[in-house]
């Protein structure tokens, strides 16, 4: 049987050879690349990043890989963002004053809220439980027959807030305060954490989005 082929999208933002690495280990064949032609003919497509959100933006402008993006995800393949590119999915950020998004999930980007008198700080770097919102909502997604309650692996001090409850895949606890650790949109995924450093079911998850492949 012939290797998937995933293109993780090279814009210059963050240290993506762990991404490349669990990819390869999973047996699909990667690419790191912001060709358009070499994303468009892609199976899957990973959106990787981590740092600021206009920063990201930015970048994905310069390179001309925004109508490159939307044209990959009207062909129905999957599309995972990964923590910054999860946060690009959405209409706009507040980091930084407001910047426009990719537009691909409807809400805003917002500022995780802490208590720092109970000890909470910014950002967010731990392993934490994620939480499945509604009964089978992880059904058909990357995060199907992952355990409820699985510990993964974040870096973060700003979170997705999506205008649609439905949008909303997976939540996480930080500071007694909930807030959205992954979301699907038909075809479009995206995690807060990092499946590449959450151990062996950061491998499932991956190996899930491939399998979702037709």
């Amino acid at each position: 049987m012939s290797k998937k082929k995933i293109a993780v999208i090279d814009y210059g933002i963050g240290n993506v050879q762990s991404i490349l690495n669990a990819l390869e280990n999973l047996n699909a064949e990667t690419l790191l690349t912001n060709n358009p032609e070499e994303i468009l003919n892609a199976d899957g497509v990973i959106l990787p990043g981590v740092g600021a959100f206009k920063t990201g933006m930015e970048n994905l402008i310069s390179h001309n890989l925004i109508s490159v993006i939307h044209e990959y995800i009207n062909t129905g393949k999957p599309f995972l963002g990964i923590c910054l590119g999860m946060q690009l999915l959405l209409d706009e950020s507040e980091e930084f004053g407001n910047t426009k998004g990719l537009g691909l999930i409807k809400g805003k980007v917002k500022k995780l809220i802490i208590d720092e008198t109970t000890g909470e700080r910014l950002p967010h770097v731990s392993w934490n439980e994620i939480k499945e919102p509604v009964k089978d909502r992880w059904q058909n997604s990357i995060l199907e027959n992952i355990p409820q309650f699985s510990d993964v692996y974040f870096v973060h001090s700003f979170a997705a807030s999506p205008n649609n409850e439905e949008d909303i895949l997976a939540t996480c606890n930080y500071g007694n305060k909930d807030f959205c650790a992954a979301v699907k949109k038909d075809n479009v995924f995206g995690a807060q954490f990092h499946p590449e450093k959450s151990g062996k079911i950061g491998l499932t998850i991956l190996k899930k989005f491939i399998d979702l492949i037709k």
